[in-house]
C-alpha cells in the first residue's frame, strides 16, 4: 500500500508553487444553488492559467527537481491538459519539455502545448503514448508523471487546500477523476481540514479507471473510448488507488453525452465555459443528492476549461 499524503504535503507544495500559478476564485453559486435546490460552491479552476488545475502539479514538480534533472528536460505523457502545463511551467522555468499524446488528442490541446515550446509527439493510441514516454524516459528525460508522484498530487491538492478554506462549510464535495491525482490530492486537503466531509470522484463511462480499479481490487490496464480524452487514463495507479479507497465517498459515473450536457448547464447556470471532464459533476451532483438528502452543501471543482464549443456541443446531442 503506498504512503498516504498528509496536509503538511499539500501545505509544502503550496508554498513552492506560490506566484506561479492563481489562487482560482471559489464563489456561491446562485445559479447552481437554485438548479440543484441546495447552497452550492464552485471551485473555477478553469481560470487556472494553461486552462486548468494541471498547471499546480507540473510547477510544484519541475521546482523540486535538482538542476541536473532539469538540464535533462522534461517528458509527460497526455490527453490534453497536462501536456498543455508541462509545457507552459518548462517554458517559465526554461526547462526543454516533450509531451507525448495519443493522436486523438485534441488538435487545440497540441496547439496550445506546441505554441508554449514543447516538442510534442503524437502516437497512435494511449498505450503507445504510455510506451514512448517510459522509453523517453530510459533514454534520460526526466519524468513528470500526470498523476503517479507525490509532488504532482501534493501540488494538485493546493486547488483542494484553497476550496477548503474558502468554503469551510460544505458538506459534499465532486470531483472529477482521470488517473486520480487530482481526486487524491483534494480529498487529502478537504479532510485535514473539514471535519465529516465527504469527497465523490467522478468519471465517464469509457474513461473509468478507478471504477474498474475498486472492482478489481487494484488497478488494472484498459482502453479507454470516452470522447473526453481529459479524464482517459489507461489505469489508475497504486499511488491513487490508495488515496481514493481511504479518502473517497464514492465513485460515480455518468454518460460522455451527460458529461457534455453538463458544460452546456455551466455555461448557462454559472456563465463559464468549462470542459465536459467538469461538465459531468453536474449530473453527478444531482446522484449525490439523491443518496445524501437535501441537507447536503455542495462544492463543484471545476478542474478546466479547455474544449472547443463545436465538440461539446456535439456531444451533448
Amino acid at each position: 500500500m503506498a504512503e498516504l499524503l498528509t496536509i503538511d504535503d499539500v501545505r509544502s507544495a503550496a508554498g513552492m508553487i506560490d506566484g506561479r500559478v492563481l489562487r482560482t476564485p471559489a464563489l456561491r453559486s446562485p445559479g447552481l444553488s437554485a438548479l440543484l435546490g441546495v447552497p452550492t460552491a464552485v471551485k473555477l479552476e478553469l481560470l487556472q492559467r494553461s486552462g486548468s488545475f494541471k498547471a499546480r502539479g507540473a510547477f510544484a514538480k519541475i521546482l523540486s527537481l535538482s538542476g541536473e534533472a532539469r538540464a535533462a528536460g522534461v517528458v509527460g505523457v497526455s490527453g490534453g491538459n497536462h501536456g498543455i502545463a508541462l509545457a507552459d511551467a518548462a517554458h517559465e522555468l526554461g526547462v526543454a519539455a516533450t509531451v507525448v499524446m495519443p493522436s486523438t488528442a485534441p488538435a487545440r490541446s497540441v496547439e496550445l502545448a506546441r505554441a508554449s515550446g514543447a516538442d510534442v509527439r503524437l502516437t497512435d493510441g494511449l498505450a503507445a503514448a504510455f510506451g514512448l514516454m517510459n522509453d523517453l524516459v530510459a533514454a534520460g528525460a526526466t519524468l513528470v508523471h500526470p498523476y503517479d508522484d507525490e509532488v504532482v498530487v501534493a501540488g494538485q491538492g493546493t486547488a483542494g487546500l484553497e476550496f477548503a478554506e474558502d468554503a469551510p462549510d460544505v458538506t459534499d464535495v465532486l470531483v472529477s477523476v482521470g488517473g486520480g491525482g487530482f481526486a487524491a490530492g483534494v480529498a487529502t486537503a478537504f479532510h485535514a481540514l473539514v471535519p465529516g466531509v465527504r469527497v465523490w470522484g467522478v468519471e465517464v463511462e469509457g474513461a473509468d479507471a478507478l471504477r474498474r480499479a475498486l472492482a478489481a481490487g487494484g488497478p488494472v490496464d484498459f482502453t479507454p473510448t470516452s470522447v473526453v480524452s481529459t479524464l482517459a487514463a489507461p489505469h489508475v495507479s497504486q499511488l491513487t488507488y490508495d488515496h481514493a479507497v481511504a479518502l473517497l465517498e464514492d465513485v460515480l459515473v455518468v454518460t460522455d453525452a451527460e458529461a457534455a450536457q453538463g458544460s452546456l448547464t455551466l455555461a448557462h447556470a454559472q456563465k463559464v465555459w468549462a470542459e465536459p471532464a467538469a461538465g459531468c459533476l453536474v449530473p453527478a451532483a444531482r446522484a449525490v443528492l439523491g443518496r445524501v438528502g437535501p441537507g447536503a452543501r455542495l462544492g463543484l471543482v471545476l478542474c478546466g476549461g479547455n474544449a472547443v464549443v463545436e465538440d461539446v456541443v456535439r456531444w451533448a446531442a
